[in-house]
């Protein structure tokens, strides 16, 4: 139905659940007179007219007119709704109520006991103001009963209480030299002082009358005794700290100069310290003596405990006798003064001693003990240094640290230089010392590896050392100088970079000083520090410093040597000392053939009959030292050989060439002269260049010596004259060379031009040139 007698009527909207849920609660807070927000905000046609008879909600709500509203305006079936929701709201309601109604039960029944109980504590209480009244006009009564009873004697009684307070402060004056004597007997002279400031002022102010004069000279003259009795006390040299500040406090009390018992005080303190200054001083033993009985942590200990503890407590002492009196700021400024000089002339003394004994610490082992003693030392300075922050000694005593570290760095350094030279020394008797018989000496390959292993692993162990200067658990550690100095300029390039540079240099030496040292230096240690440069500058000083970097956390954009300058370095060296191994061992070959060619007398020698044991020796030689060098460097490339290389040499005596100049047909009528057509050859071969630096392989290092071997033979025979014999023997002698000397060198060609200038020369040089026929020469050198 959507229509009425009215006519059509827009049907009231239908109560939500969550209208349904908050119109109780509504309607609950109407019951209660308290205003519904909420539901004035709501609206519809349920509701009507906001506040008017039509306002369920409402307070001037008449259901008569609601319900004759709802009659005209809606159809039955709302008005049936409308009744099922508002019995659900009804019943919505009356739950709400009896939930009120049992939630505050508990409370109802306690706020009527406490009513209850408060109604019978009141009834009490109005009781006992009722007797305390009665009480408070009883005591008024009596009081005013007294007063006026006493009205006329008050003044009277005024007057004879402030006499007895006078005559007690009179007979207080009058015992008070007899009071100071038992004091001072009885040693209580902390009583005795303060007996005498209540009446000083007293005594001074009353000073003209003659019996408080008497009193007050004698008062002065006990604690005249009493302040020398202090002073003897004072001075006492068995008084400790606390004696010595309960005496320096009296005699301020006394009036004593406060600088003059500033200078006892530190004079006495001084006496006391400077003793154990004397005993630390005597401990460490006269300068060259045996050294100190105790190690570094035990006298570090020592000292901070007895002379570093005992002066702190004389500064705190100091400080609260002097400097921290209130009202006396010039005396506490001079106070402070003497003190700074005070502790600054004996930290200063201390610090000698201490660095005496660092100096003492000689043992380059593990230095935990050192390191140990460092921090304790420099903990209990930084104590020192809050009781005194004027004092400069924790400054300086971390300079000794720093100093301490520099030293030790120095001394690692001068131990990895000496290790190092012993490591050398050790190798040069193993290659100087005989082989025995059934027992194999090292080779050169094992003795680089022994050397080289020795030595990083004490690079390692010295690293491991220096690294606990930056332990996390070491107070100092924090320092800027041990974060970022030490680590790079001390310990990297201090003593790691200077290391290598140093072993660079011991290299050097060995081919600097030839008059010195190169001479008596075994050619085996040449080869082999020259290998030994090489290998550092291959792959050990990257390898070294980059273990170095990472302990010490050493920056990439810090200011440090390069490890390619290092390994050039290295590299120079080794060029150097494989340049000087070639140029020793040529020199040895060129002894031996220049005394073979100086020693003979080559016109009258008789004709060869086989090769002269000197060339053999010289291939023995030279076989050795390929042998040597080929344990240290690699083969090295060579030109292609030619297949008759052993036979060549022959070949080239007996060309054309060298056939014209052995013809003894040397005749004006030549067309052209011998020695002018050799000179114009000379000028299209190519020039051998003796000396030129070697490569770093065993073919370079044998091709270097053996130029220099046969440069020195060719320049010797171009010094002598020659018979028939002495050419056909030397002929001999080169064919002999050529047979083993071509394997060794990186080209054979180099071999046959020396050899044919060799003999060439010797031809130029012969009286009576007629060579030997080859055949003859292979049979000589075949059989011998």
């Amino acid at each position: 139905m959507s229509a009425s007698a009215g006519g059509p009527v827009a049907a009231p909207a239908e109560p939500s659940a969550e209208a349904g849920k908050r119109r109780p609660h509504g309607m609950l807070k109407l019951y209660y007179g308290l205003p519904d927000a909420a539901g004035e905000a709501r609206g519809g046609p349920a509701r009507g007219d906001l506040g008017g008879p039509t306002d369920i909600n409402g307070p001037h709500f008449d259901p008569e007119v609601f319900l004759t509203k709802l009659r005209k305006e809606c159809p039955l079936a709302q008005l049936m709704d409308c009744e099922t929701d508002t019995v659900k709201q009804i019943r919505a309601l009356d739950s709400d109520m009896q939930t009120l109604v049992y939630e505050n039960y508990n409370k109802f029944i306690s706020a009527t006991d406490t009513i209850r109980k408060m109604k019978n504590d009141f009834k009490k209480m109005e009781d006992e103001m009722d007797c305390l009244a009665t009480n408070m006009a009883v005591i008024t009564e009596f009081s005013a009963r007294i007063s006026s009873t006493l009205q006329d004697q008050h003044v009277q009684i005024t007057k004879l209480s402030g006499v007895h307070s006078l005559l007690r402060k009179l007979q207080f004056l009058f015992e008070l030299p007899a009071r100071l004597t038992k004091c001072v007997e009885l040693a209580a002279y902390g009583q005795a002082v303060r007996y005498y400031g209540k009446a000083r002022s007293i005594l001074h102010q009353y000073q003209h009358m003659p019996s408080f004069q008497g009193i007050q000279d004698d008062c002065q003259k006990i604690m005249a005794d009493l302040a020398r009795r202090l002073r003897e006390k004072f001075r006492d040299g068995g008084s400790g700290a606390k004696d010595l500040a309960e005496c320096v406090g009296l005699l301020l009390q006394l009036g004593e100069p406060a600088e003059e018992l500033c200078d006892e005080f530190l004079a006495h303190a001084r006496s006391r310290l400077e003793a154990e200054l004397e005993a630390m001083e005597a401990e460490l033993g006269q300068p060259g003596a045996a050294g100190p009985s105790t190690d570094i942590l035990e006298f570090t200990d020592r000292g901070c405990n007895s002379f570093v503890g005992n002066l702190c407590l004389v500064i705190a002492s100091y400080q609260e006798l002097f400097v921290s009196r209130e009202g006396a700021r010039a005396i506490a400024r001079m106070a402070h003064d003497k003190l700074v000089a005070f502790v600054d002339r004996l930290i200063a003394h201390y610090f000698a001693l201490v660095e005496r004994r660092i100096q003492l610490e000689r043992g380059l082992g593990d230095n935990s003990l050192l390191v140990r003693a460092l921090d304790r030392f420099h903990r209990r300075l930084q104590a020192l240094a809050r009781l005194l922050p004027a004092s400069q000694a924790a400054a300086a005593g971390t300079e000794i640290v720093v100093r301490a570290a520099k030293e030790r760095i120095r001394q690692y350094l001068q131990a990895l230089q000496s290790f190092f030279l012993d490591c050398l020394t050790d190798v040069r008797q193993s290659l100087a010392a005989p082989r025995l018989v059934g027992k194999e000496s090292p080779s050169l390959a094992e003795l680089l590896g022994t050397l080289s292993a020795s030595i990083l692993n004490q690079i390692k162990s010295v690293l491991a050392y220096v690294h606990l200067f930056t332990a996390k658990d070491i107070t100092f550690s924090n320092k800027p100088y041990f974060k970022g100095e030490f680590c790079i300029q001390g310990v990297r390039e201090g003593l790691i970079v200077s290391f290598i540079k140093s072993i660079c240099q011991t290299a050097r030496q060995f081919f600097e000083t030839v008059s010195d040292k190169g001479g008596a230096t075994p050619p085996a240690l040449l080869l082999l520090l020259s290998r030994f440069c090489l290998d550092y500058e291959t792959s050990t000083i990257s390898y070294i410093l980059t273990l170095t970097d990472e302990q010490f956390l050493v920056q990439d954009h810090s200011p440090v040597t390069l490890v390619t300058v290092l390994c050039a370095e290295a590299r120079e060296a080794a060029q150097k000392l494989l340049n000087h191994y070639v140029k020793v061992q040529g020199l040895i070959i060129s002894q031996m053939l220049r005394k073979s060619v100086e020693t003979r007398d080559w016109i009258s020698t008789i004709e060869p009959r086989n090769v002269r044991a000197v060339m053999k020796r010289v291939v023995e030689d030279a076989t050795s030292i390929d042998v040597q060098v080929g344990l240290l460097y690699e083969e090295g490339v060579r030109k292609a050989q030619s297949s008759d290389s052993s036979k060549r040499t022959f070949s080239v005596y007996s060309s054309s060439r060298q056939q014209s100049r052995y013809a003894p047909s040397y005749t004006p009528s030549a067309p052209m002269d011998t020695n002018l057509l050799s000179n114009i050859q000379k000028l299209f071969s190519e020039r051998i260049d003796i000396f030129s630096p070697v490569e770093f392989n065993k073919v370079s290092v044998l091709t270097g010596i053996i130029k220099i071997s046969l440069k020195t033979f060719l320049e010797c025979v171009r010094l002598r004259a020659f018979g028939r014999y002495g050419l056909q023997q030397i002929q001999v002698d080169c064919y002999y060379l050529q047979l083993y000397l071509w394997r060794f060198v990186s080209d054979e060609n180099l071999v046959h031009f020396l050899l044919d200038e060799i003999v060439g020369s010797t031809a130029h040089r012969c009286l009576d040139p007629v060579p030997m026929e080859q055949s003859v020469i292979e049979v000589i050198c075949e059989r011998g």
